[in-house]
């Protein structure tokens, strides 16, 4: 089953994805969010709304980010072997890690399906980055790694672009991962139950319909249990958290020359069985934190 944030008639939502638009779960349950919702242990009870009629034609709503307000959103830096080589090959030397690199996102740093990733006004530097992202279900504290995976709610498509620039001004990469509108969600949350093994997925990233990533989850360093198991040791897990797994190879700026997001393209990440996020890209406008 898929599960979407959107926005119709000019309210916020949520609800289930059926055929041909949406059932909308918000008026069924009566809970205010998607996060909300699996916090009230939703899950356990969809059945009972999988057989509904369709509330929403896609043309009647705007989709928001999956989850458009986590409590926190932890990514994983340096996650696959053939990353680690591409970037040395650029000249950024890494050594395969022992440990996970963790950074942390802001909730204002997402943007949804269809919605404009926003090139900040202060850099021409902005790169994708297709990822497999975690949606935390069940909370957690030390959660062990045999367990992890009955944590997760589902999964979904992540773009985590990187503004380059501000992300290489010193050794801490925080900058250049909170501009606003920089990490797309979507289009939708697939059920954990219908991803046995989040290590087999395809990942291709796409730039106005070329092929430019092209990886799968078994490249992994770390397994999304380690990573959970690692994150929830100082980060209590909400119901709604997400973590973004890391990015295969192929990014744009370990390229000759390098390849950065202009106005007007068009970026989008497909992943086995979990649909296509796309974004078009568009300049922030000056001041605002959206686009013009």
């Amino acid at each position: 089953m898929k599960y979407v944030s959107f926005v119709a008639n000019g309210l916020p939502s949520f609800g289930l994805v059926g055929d041909g638009g949406i059932v909308d779960l918000q008026a069924r349950t009566k809970q205010p969010t998607l996060r909300a919702w699996l916090a009230a242990g939703g899950l356990a009870d969809v059945r009972d709304h999988a057989s509904a009629a369709i509330d929403f034609r896609w043309d009647d709503v705007r989709l928001l980010p999956v989850i458009p307000d986590p409590e926190h959103i932890a990514c994983v830096g340096t996650n696959y072997r053939s990353h680690i080589a591409e970037v040395a090959e650029a000249g950024v030397q890494r050594t395969v890690p022992t440990k996970p690199s963790i950074f942390l996102r802001a909730a204002q740093t997402l943007a949804a399906h269809g919605q404009p990733l926003l090139l900040p006004h202060v850099s021409t530097c902005l790169d994708y980055e297709g990822e497999l992202a975690v949606i935390i279900g069940t909370p957690g504290r030390y959660i062990a790694e045999r367990d992890a995976l009955s944590h997760v709610a589902g999964y979904a498509c992540f773009n985590d672009a990187s503004v380059r620039d501000w992300q290489f001004h010193t050794n801490n990469i925080t900058p250049g991962k909170n501009f606003p509108q920089t990490g797309a969600l979507g289009p939708w949350m697939t059920s954990a139950g219908e991803i046995p093994d989040p290590h087999h997925l395809a990942i291709v990233t796409r730039l106005n319909g070329q092929t430019v990533q092209e990886g799968n989850t078994t490249d992994m360093i770390f397994t999304v249990p380690a990573i959970i198991a690692y994150v929830s040791s100082f980060l209590a897990l909400r119901p709604g958290d997400i973590i973004a797994t890391g990015t295969p190879a192929g990014v744009g700026f370990s390229r000759n020359p390098p390849i950065f997001l202009a106005p007007g393209d068009v970026c989008e990440v497909a992943i086995d069985t979990m649909g296509t996020l796309v974004n078009p890209i568009e300049t922030e406008a000056y001041g605002s934190g959206v686009s013009h």
